[in-house]
């Protein structure tokens, strides 16, 4: 009888055989199915094979997701990743070709208020794992995604005025820079630095899926979740510092009410925060913004 396993080893040879896309797409897509195969087994769908795709898997991921509480636009790119695993095996039927069928909306990228979270010392307190602790505070101090969180190496990364984040941690696979402002944002490379040392954020004897899964377990564990909102709560502050007033989406001015002068300082501030969340477009800050 096929196991998990089985699916999983299957996926990753279809993954490896067809190198549609950028290296980080393609990491990206195998890291989605590798999870994909893991929840439907989960799910009770057992001695699956990749050719054994069926409309009811795809229900069943979904209602998942949903309980879940995932993005909307997170929920698209795992259909993105199945869509593309159905075609490479000749199933294109059973996945819909528009997301609207399954009642997904389109991604807005305009914020409908603010989703701005923190931590404090309470919160860090709850959370048992050393390495967890510290990925939290470098997102909360950085606007570091969940990944660069932990792949985060501060010998590698701590260049003095700035962080360098490698590609091979970032989304995209594109490098970037985060300056270094704040007396807390030092106190907390320090810290990075005294717990990992010359390594990263993931200990030595495991590897960066074994402690996403320690880090999932401990934040949950510990009350904490919907934590992409530290970013937001990052855009925020960056933007009151660079502008001088609040970000419409934590009860500052809209845009529409700006001088010409403070327009000017508005788009330049959003594409700075743009560039240091590690987004390609300034109209991307709407979503932490407004």
């Amino acid at each position: 009888m096929n196991t998990v396993r089985d699916l999983n080893h299957q996926l990753k040879q279809l993954c490896r055989r067809n190198r549609d896309g950028s290296h980080a797409t393609q990491r990206d897509r195998e890291r989605m199915l590798s999870l994909i195969a893991e929840q439907l087994h989960v799910l009770g769908f057992r001695g699956m094979n990749a050719r054994s795709l069926k409309p009811k898997h795809v229900e069943g991921l979904l209602n998942h997701w949903r309980t879940e509480h995932l993005s909307i636009g997170t929920i698209k790119n795992r259909l993105a990743a199945m869509r593309w695993w159905a075609q490479k095996v000749d199933r294109q039927n059973v996945i819909a070709r528009s997301n609207e069928h399954y009642g997904i909306p389109e991604r807005r990228l305009v914020s409908d208020g603010s989703k701005a979270k923190t931590v404090n010392a309470t919160d860090l307190a709850k959370v048992r794992d050393p390495y967890v602790r510290m990925s939290l505070e470098l997102q909360r101090a950085f606007g570091l995604r969940r990944e660069e969180a932990i792949k985060f190496s501060p010998s590698v990364a701590d260049q003095g005025d700035h962080l360098l984040l490698k590609a091979s941690w970032t989304k995209g696979g594109k490098a970037r820079t985060i300056p270094v402002r704040t007396q807390d944002q030092r106190q907390v490379l320090n810290s990075a630095h005294r717990l990992a040392g010359r390594g990263s954020l993931i200990p030595s004897h495991r590897n960066y899926r074994q402690q996403l899964r320690v880090y999932e377990r401990h934040t949950a564990n510990a009350g904490l979740s919907r934590l992409h909102g530290l970013r937001h709560q990052y855009a925020q502050d960056r933007y009151e510092e660079m502008t001088g007033w609040k970000a419409p989406a934590a009860g500052g001015p809209r845009t529409r009410a700006l001088s010409a002068e403070q327009r000017a300082l508005d788009r330049r501030a959003r594409l700075t925060i743009s560039q240091e969340l590690g987004h390609e477009r300034e109209a991307i800050t709407s979503v932490y913004l407004a």
